[in-house]
């Protein structure tokens, strides 16, 4: 029997640990910081077990390593290479479904000096929109052809009837996540010409996205596109461009957010005891004869719209509520964003990923999309945590069967990971709907 080892008990951890479990060739150890978390997946499951660990602790950790075949690390991703380190020096297998970094990049030969297979990006974003881009673009290649353009897109949002307060958004992940990753740079190739944001411009890139069968969404870039140039062979491309989906005024409303200052997580020590309001006020440091909302508007300039202004009002920026009790502005707002923006009791979630290519076959121009549209289950798994860890769940499957036999650092690009995951997937209607036009 194979040993698994399970690192992280979070929100998309239970169709992962369900679907190993299923398998009566695994034994399944699911080990996080808050026990009672892993005893819920495990459910008392015969070949399950639940351990309390905190991965600080190095010893506690390496001993838990040595014990399995294969570990999973849903740990938060500035863990991966410490779990990827000792994975190799006790020549155990790895998957997560965070980006590959460059300190995981860097383990690449060691891996392959122990016969060791370090799956990455084996998600959602990143995972099913590598594999379902890789499984087209292959197949232009195979027919003599080649991609001139590829734009991909990817969000979580709530399903249609879910889609209940102005920000059309509920969190189906890590709050703080969300709200992190709209300070990144960003960077991809429009026509040949590379175009770089910066963090704090980022929400000022946005534009409409149109799927058919959808309503209209907006997309702001997804980190650096350029990378994945290389990472899908992509030789002749002059388009390249990897964006994230939102409902329409969500840019908008989180450039001004940005521009408040409450993305910060510098520790402060003048936070206890304020009240929204309060705190609104000492961010635009409003004089004392002038209403909040006033002062907002006039710190907020021409960004400060009408529609963002209704936002911040729901948010209860300009309320009397306390704030809690955190000492960093993005710790207060990852906590109210939570509070205002959390699903219901059977609420369904959706993810959607869209692919547009243009590509070029024996002198025609063909253009190719691909369409993911899923939802998850009223009263059960959330389409976040299914396309997040199902992917995940296949692949070391697939690994500990001997049905996939590499060494070093991988994402999903290579036709023996991305085949059969997707084969399995669409079983579980995961599907892509792919089009040529």
């Amino acid at each position: 029997m194979k040993k698994i080892l399970v690192l992280g008990a979070g929100l998309v951890s239970k169709p992962l640990v369900r679907y190993l479990l299923d398998d009566p060739d695994f034994n399944v150890t699911v080990a996080t910081r808050t026990v009672s978390k892993a005893h819920k997946l495990i459910d008392n499951h015969p070949e399950g077990k639940a351990i309390q660990l905190n991965v600080q602790d190095s010893d506690s950790l390496k001993n838990l390593i040595k014990d399995c075949d294969l570990a999973i690390s849903l740990l938060p991703y500035t863990f991966h290479v410490k779990v990827a380190k000792y994975c190799i020096e006790f020549n155990k297998h790895m998957v997560t479904t965070s980006y590959i970094s460059p300190e995981m990049k860097a383990l690449d030969a060691e891996a392959r000096k122990n016969n060791i297979f370090i799956l990455n990006e084996i998600g959602v974003d990143p995972g099913i929109d590598h594999m379902s881009a890789m499984r087209i673009i292959h197949n232009v290649e195979n027919n003599g052809g080649k991609v001139l353009s590829f734009r991909s897109y990817c969000g979580g949002l709530p399903a249609p009837e879910a889609n209940t307060n102005p920000f059309g958004y509920k969190f189906s992940w890590s709050p703080r996540g969300v709200l992190m990753a709209g300070k990144n740079n960003a960077k991809y190739l429009k026509d040949g010409e590379i175009i770089e944001i910066d963090g704090k411009d980022l929400f000022k890139n946005h534009w409409p996205l149109e799927i058919d069968g959808c309503p209209m969404f907006e997309t702001y870039p997804n980190r650096d596109s350029l990378p994945y140039i290389e990472t899908y062979g992509l030789k002749h491309v002059k388009t390249m461009y990897r964006g994230t989906i939102r409902n329409p005024n969500w840019c908008d409303t989180l450039y001004c957010i940005a521009k408040l200052g409450v993305l910060s997580d510098e520790e402060r020590n003048d936070l206890s005891g304020l009240t929204f309001d309060g705190l609104t006020r000492k961010l635009v440091k409003a004089k004392e004869n002038i209403s909040t909302k006033s002062a907002v508007i006039e710190f907020l300039g021409n960004d400060g719209n009408e529609k963002v202004i209704e936002m911040f009002e729901w948010l209860g920026f300009f309320s009397n509520d306390p704030v809690a009790d955190e000492n960093t502005l993005l710790d207060i707002m990852t906590a109210r964003f939570l509070e205002k923006m959390k699903y219901k009791e059977n609420e369904r979630d959706m993810i959607v990923l869209f692919h547009d290519f243009l590509v070029e076959i024996k002198g025609k121009t063909k253009r190719i999309t691909s369409t993911l549209i899923d939802y998850g289950i009223p009263g059960g798994d959330s389409s976040m945590a299914r396309t997040v860890s199902l992917p995940a769940a296949i692949a070391t499957k697939l690994i500990l069967k001997g049905k996939i036999n590499l060494t070093g650092v991988h994402a999903p690009v290579k036709p023996e990971i991305y085949n059969p995951v997707l084969d399995e997937l669409e079983k579980m209607n995961i599907i892509c709907n792919e089009k040529e036009f």
